[in-house]
């Protein structure tokens, strides 16, 4: 079993707290490139802005939008706030020693994974599945550039002063 180290004591809690912060403003400059790549990419491509996750917000609210209603600003809501919570998450992962390109690529599939399941959970998605490859490709790689980002940023703004020292594996 890892143990916390000495000098942390009762203090770890606060640490979590200060490092989930941290990553929170990571991730939100991470929306803010995932943003940014992603208005480039539809200039360049055509493809037009999707709506999902405004309308899965109003559904997480108890709401019920029309499949073709067009919430912006509950879409800046939903992507900014997970953005943020996400962030968080990456920020407690930096403190105990989850961190790099390794961690940074398991929090895309955390990302991508948490956008699936509100989205479909409320109806309002579609299981990646269905869609056409390519929208598969941009939505991952959005998300990449959102996690990588936030996880360069966690990273550098949170050390790994809660990782476990004393224990070599899981078990």
């Amino acid at each position: 079993m890892s143990r916390a180290a000495p000098s942390e004591g009762g203090d770890r809690p606060r640490q979590l707290g200060v490092a989930a912060l941290r990553g929170a403003a990571a991730g939100l400059v991470g929306v803010a490139a995932m943003t940014f790549a992603e208005k480039v990419e539809q200039r360049v491509t055509g493809r037009p802005s999707s709506y999902v996750p405004g309308r899965t917000a109003l559904a997480l609210l108890g709401r019920r939008p029309a499949e073709d209603a067009q919430p912006p600003v509950w879409n800046h809501l939903m992507h900014w706030g997970t953005g943020a919570a996400l962030g968080a998450l990456r920020g407690v992962w930096s403190a105990t020693g989850l961190r790099g390109s390794r961690a940074s690529l398991v929090h895309t599939v955390v990302r991508l994974a948490t956008d699936q399941t509100l989205e479909n959970a409320t109806g309002m998605g579609a299981p990646p599945r269905t869609w056409p490859r390519q929208e598969q490709l941009v939505d991952s790689v959005h998300k990449a550039i959102y996690s990588f980002t936030t996880g360069l940023l966690s990273d550098r703004a949170v050390g790994p002063r809660l990782a476990a020292r004393s224990a070599p594996t899981s078990h």
